[in-house]
């Protein structure tokens, strides 16, 4: 499946940073609950791969779930064995994206430029992760969008909130990365369940 797939319910991914293994099961049921169907929890997270692989066993087959700030190969190898499929990167390594992609994993690459962008496309990018969202303001991303490919799908990642999402889809952006707005370490699950709510109600506003 390509990652189009598990967007056409939602495109939204739940970035999970600082969550423990503990935690990992409880919150990812109230986000599939409230709608979500990505999630990745950043490699420098606790036990991150415990983390993921709680995650993959728990939730639904129709949820994408894997790692963000993965780094290098052997992570790539250890998301693998634990049944991940989502790989996000803060940068766009082209090594990287290949090797993933070599694996028949879903690869998000970050990236700041046209030049990145392009390159990360090249070498088999499912989507692409614009990172940090403030380098690329809608400005930026709308004045991409002249040359950049029809399909390509362009997820702004970072400080985004609920009220700034318009702004950026009218620019062309596919969906979002949501990290801190969304959770934050030792946040419950009650907390995550209304901030994920007010995120599904605005992407779903913009629709309507």
């Amino acid at each position: 499946m390509h990652i189009s797939d598990y967007f056409k319910e939602l495109p939204l991914i739940a970035i999970l940073r600082g969550i423990h293994p503990h935690e990992s099961v409880e919150i990812g049921r109230v986000l599939v609950q409230s709608g979500f169907r990505c999630i990745e929890v950043p490699m420098n997270s606790p036990n991150a791969i415990d983390s993921i692989s709680l995650l993959v066993q728990d939730l639904p087959s129709n949820c994408l779930i894997g790692a963000g700030t993965v780094m290098n190969e052997e992570q790539l190898d250890q998301l693998h064995q634990v049944g991940g499929r989502l790989v996000v990167m803060p940068h766009a390594d082209i090594k990287l994206i290949k090797a993933a992609k070599q694996r028949g994993m879903i690869c998000t690459p970050g990236v700041a430029t046209l030049t990145e962008a392009f390159a990360a496309l090249e070498h088999g990018a499912d989507a692409l992760k614009l990172f940090p969202a403030e380098s690329v303001p809608p400005s930026v991303l709308k004045a991409w969008r002249s040359v950049l490919p029809k399909s390509c799908l362009c997820l702004p990642v970072g400080g985004v909130r609920p009220e700034g999402m318009s702004t950026y889809v009218q620019a062309g952006a596919n969906g979002f990365g949501l990290g801190s707005n969304l959770y934050q370490a030792d946040d419950a699950a009650a907390q995550v369940k209304e901030r994920a709510d007010a995120y599904i109600n605005a992407w779903k506003s913009l629709y309507t």
